[in-house]
């Protein structure tokens, strides 16, 4: 991925060397980031009305005092926040198997200590990635759905029968109105929701 411009990085350690030379490192890669030096911070920082609106990744330190770098994980799990908030952990030799295991859970990766800078930013830029990419589905959907809350009643009871392939005559009779006005009603469900035909109309729902 090509870094964008407003893409960031959170990186939570409670190493105040390991917080400064990765964002040493972040800034010659032209890549935003926010330091945290312990978990219930980069918490305070996510929880409540906190949303994903750029490109982001987390550098997350497994063991650090206090609250956990697998506990924060799990807190950012509840916050429904993966996976446009993918989660990168640091950790040690030591903890290589709890890093594994959470990767499973749907972590992006684990670097051990100490990591190489450039294999560390190729899987930033991936994640970051991947953060671009669940945001572009989570605003279609968001769109999907406004378009849907838009239609009327009836436009959603003519829209479910023309997307099972029922010709205009059957939708009439089934509603127990007019053809014209099934006609008119698939016009204006066709235009609110973008497409020019059921068959178009019918892909668009899946993602529903």
């Amino acid at each position: 991925m090509e870094p964008t411009h407003d893409a960031m990085v959170y990186i939570v350690d409670d190493d105040a060397s390991v917080r400064e030379s990765l964002a040493w490192l972040l800034r010659t890669r032209r890549l935003l980031s926010e330091t945290f030096d312990s978990a219930e911070a980069f918490d305070a920082r996510v929880s409540g009305q906190f949303a994903v609106r750029a490109p982001s990744c987390v550098l997350l330190d497994v063991r650090m005092a206090g609250l956990s770098g697998l506990a924060m994980f799990e807190k950012l799990i509840g916050y429904g926040l993966l996976p446009t908030l993918p989660v990168i952990f640091l950790t040690g030799h030591a903890d290589v198997p709890t890093a594994v295991d959470a990767v499973k859970r749907g972590a992006f990766d684990f670097c051990e200590k100490p990591f190489s800078d450039n294999a560390l930013v190729d899987r930033i830029e991936q994640a970051l990635g991947l953060s671009a990419a669940a945001l572009a589905q989570q605003n279609q959907s968001t769109s999907l759905q406004a378009r849907l809350n838009g239609l009327t009643e009836r436009e959603r009871a003519v829209m479910r029968l023309v997307v099972g392939g029922m010709p205009n005559k059957l939708v009439a009779d089934q509603l127990e109105i007019s053809v014209r006005t099934v006609e008119v009603h698939r016009s204006r469900v066709f235009d609110k929701m973008g497409v020019k035909s059921a068959v178009e109309l019918a892909n668009l729902l899946r993602n529903v």
